[in-house]
């Protein structure tokens, strides 16, 4: 049997949210570990997917606390690296839609300085596919390093990638810069309608998959929020709806959504490759399962996902 594990490479972040305080000159914050790579390694090993997460940690209290969830979630973080450098924090202020807009403090932080010599050492030999995205593939000095590392991988797994686009940290114009190389690296490009509108302003979400797929990526899955998902398989097209849910906040629920699509994905076989095998109808029932744990995402406080046991209740 082909192998299922996911190997996911990227950030963790202290996620700080407001909260009301005993007096008007203090502010109250509640710190949750998140990063949009480490929530979507918590999501697979939730689901049951054996998940892997390269990332470097920093030995602070935040990285303390992350590695408490992620080994509490199942992660295997045996080629996670020891960081000398603090840990990224944002920032959190959710509106009265639950949905969150954050500030960043990551100059010089631990999850922006890979070395070719870290990533040289993990062995990807059992892993079906390669998920990364977000501030990995943007921040310098490590940007280029895992860029360099996704080509040495792409001819023996499937590669997954998620912009996530930040623009407070990073400038909408270096994800456009580099998303063609992406799109010929990736195999699926998983983003949200927002990054959409950052990164291909005024274009249809159906041009725009047109566009991913002419660069190389064969799956895109563009997800609306309240709207569902809008996938295209080589220029076959599927509108999934989105699940119905009582909604506390939205943190999480896109990398939840990445997570559940691929769980979905590896548990039919399809990864591993260029995904030669896989057909719309299949997307269509991946999608439909990412929706799902999105939405059990959004019914709780931070990024917080679902266990597979949970999924399995009316």
């Amino acid at each position: 049997m082909s192998p299922r594990r996911i190997t996911v490479l990227g950030e963790c972040v202290a996620d700080a949210f407001t909260e009301p305080a005993d007096t008007a000159n203090e502010l109250a914050l509640r710190v949750l570990p998140g990063g949009g790579p480490a929530n979507t390694a918590v999501s697979l090993a939730r689901l049951g997917t054996p998940a892997r997460f390269l990332a470097r940690l920093s030995g602070d209290v935040f990285g303390r606390l992350f590695r408490t969830r992620l080994e509490a979630s199942g992660v295997d973080l045996s080629y996670a690296v020891e960081a000398a450098e603090p840990s990224t924090l944002a920032v959190a202020e959710l509106d009265a839609l639950g949905q969150a807009a954050f500030s960043f403090h990551a100059q010089n932080t631990a999850d922006w300085q890979w070395t070719p010599s870290e990533l040289a050492r993990v062995d990807l030999s059992e892993t079906a596919c390669l998920h990364t995205g977000s501030l990995a593939l943007v921040r310098e000095p490590g940007a280029g390093v895992v860029e360099d590392f996704l080509a040495v991988a792409a001819p023996r797994t499937t590669i997954s990638i998620d912009p996530n686009v930040r623009p407070l940290l990073v400038r909408p114009e270096v994800y456009r810069s580099r998303l063609d190389r992406w799109c010929g690296l990736a195999d699926v490009l998983r983003l949200s309608e927002d990054d959409l509108a950052l990164l291909l302003p005024d274009t249809p979400p159906e041009k725009a998959c047109d566009i991913w797929h002419s660069a190389g990526a064969r799956l895109v899955v563009i997800t609306r929020g309240a709207e569902g998902a809008l996938a295209s398989l080589d220029g076959e097209r599927v509108q999934v709806p989105a699940v119905a849910t009582q909604v506390v906040d939205t943190v999480g629920a896109g990398d939840s959504f990445t997570a559940g699509l691929l769980h979905h994905l590896g548990a039919g076989g399809f990864l591993g490759g260029r995904l030669e095998e896989l057909d719309l109808a299949a997307v269509a029932e991946a999608c439909a399962f990412a929706t799902r744990v999105a939405a059990l995402t959004c019914a709780v406080a931070g990024p917080n996902p679902p266990w597979q046991s949970e999924l399995a209740r009316p």
